[in-house]
């Protein structure tokens, strides 16, 4: 009993000292005064956190995205301790360079498709889009095209909030926020197969990334960014040959493909990379989160050979670089993140836990009339909530669903994540170490919750 009152005593307190001095990402500040946070993490194991009161959780969503080894792993916390230990941090201006970020530079270009042999260090998945777009001009204007200057973004995608990779950010929120956007970054509709593939008739034409070049005009535009698979933006699988349309688009008008792999990339969607699920191999390749596990704080941009050549060739200093690029501690923990998904098999459980989550899912259908469109491919998945899917008849705007759920399934110990313009996307992301049991786990839980909103409803 003491030491339950001794973590609720400290629970008020840090949140206390929580609104007074913390202002938070991607959270209602007047909401999060009114009530404080919700929960206030303390540890983590496996694919469970524990918070301050001694309440654990099932984390449902890894986190961001972004937590493949799960909590707590031990070798990773040890190599990163053994790091900092002896050799902290150095800079890598000037060329300074240290053998951690050299030897995962060297990892990564194995294991990319294709050339993609090169890698410029950030410290997040926004630093890499960002960087990415800045690498892409750069490019052209070496090329001797500098008109080519404007990238192509898609709706519902998300890739940042760094000025750049925000512009190309399609969630309206996000895209407006404050009026940070740069110039240049154009909007085509996400998914259009039939307009991709050369279908001048398809009513979408106009607004799909083969329309929008012929309204713009291929000599100026410089990359087309997309997520493999939306993430932030709805958990989107994009139809079958969508990807290989838009890698043959940029071929036949000598644009660059930029694929941004934040979310997708190190085994989440059952492959090392999401691209490699349609064999489609990019020019540039966007990549953090899973990386380090979340473990320490580390992106990159990688680049194919011709790309590395031509910035290669330019003689005298690159006027970009984070102070963190490749900081030999996250570079260190990257190496041995990759080292464990190799050694122990971890894509392999993904593509068997994907068995299973889908089978969840279909339950979760089949019993609740309201469940629809679930979709998985690895261990990112989600499903929706309609009103009526027969008719596509959505909740009212008033009700929020998917929010009503995911705060169900946080009163029942899990966490997961509402998405979707109308609020009725509930996404799964767990951490990929997870087993058969969790799953079911999981399930019981999102049933349990679903069944508690239909309730609310009557």
């Amino acid at each position: 009993m003491t030491t339950k009152i001794t973590q609720q005593s400290k629970t008020v307190e840090l949140a206390e000292l929580d609104k007074k001095h913390f202002l938070h990402p991607a959270t209602n500040p007047k909401a999060l005064i009114d009530n404080g946070p919700p929960i206030i993490f303390a540890e983590g194991k496996g694919i469970n956190v524990t918070s301050t009161d001694g309440v654990e959780y099932i984390d449902g969503m890894s986190m961001l995205w972004n937590v493949n080894l799960g909590h707590g792993n031990h070798e990773l916390a040890e190599v990163g301790n053994s790091q900092l230990a002896t050799l902290a941090y150095t800079s890598q201006f000037k060329g300074f360079s240290n053998e951690p970020a050299i030897r995962l530079a060297e990892k990564l270009a194995e294991l990319a498709p294709g050339d993609l042999n090169s890698v410029f260090y950030t410290s997040g998945g926004s630093e890499s889009n960002d960087t990415a777009i800045k690498l892409a001009r750069f490019y052209w204007e070496l090329k001797g095209k500098p008109a080519k200057r404007k990238f192509i973004a898609l709706t519902n995608a998300y890739h940042g909030v760094t000025v750049a990779a925000q512009t190309a950010t399609g969630l309206l929120a996000y895209h407006n926020f404050s009026g940070s956007n740069i110039d240049g970054v154009v909007r085509a509709t996400a998914h259009l197969i039939k307009s991709e593939l050369g279908d001048k008739n398809d009513s979408n034409y106009a607004d799909s990334i083969s329309g929008t070049i012929e309204r713009e005009g291929a000599d100026t535009i410089a990359g087309i960014i997309i997520e493999p698979v939306q993430g932030a933006g709805g958990v989107n699988i994009p139809p079958e040959g969508y990807l290989e349309a838009v890698r043959k688009i940029c071929d036949e008008h000598n644009i660059l493909f930029i694929a941004d792999e934040v979310i997708c990339g190190f085994g989440r969607t059952g492959k090392m990379f999401g691209v490699n699920n349609w064999n489609v191999v990019p020019d540039m390749m966007s990549i953090a989160k899973g990386i380090t596990s979340g473990y320490s704080q580390l992106g990159g941009v990688m680049m194919n050979d011709e790309i590395r050549e031509t910035i290669a060739n330019f003689d005298a200093v690159i006027p970009h670089g984070f102070t963190y690029s490749g900081h030999p501690t996250a570079c260190a923990i990257g190496l041995k993140n990759i080292e464990i998904l190799e050694r122990d098999n971890i894509i392999d459980n993904v593509n068997e836990m994907e068995k299973e989550l889908k089978i969840g899912l279909d339950y979760l259908s089949e019993k609740h009339s309201i469940v629809t469109n679930c979709r998985a491919i690895g261990l990112l998945a989600a499903f929706e909530l309609y009103e009526d899917p027969a008719s596509g008849k959505l909740f009212d705007p008033t009700v929020f669903p998917a929010n009503a759920v995911v705060d169900a399934c946080f009163d029942r110990h899990l966490i997961l994540r509402a998405l979707g313009a109308n609020n009725q996307i509930v996404a799964i992301a767990p951490p990929l170490i997870i087993n058969k049991e969790e799953i079911e786990k999981m399930i019981q839980i999102i049933d349990d919750a679903i069944t508690a909103f239909k309730s609310s409803l009557n």
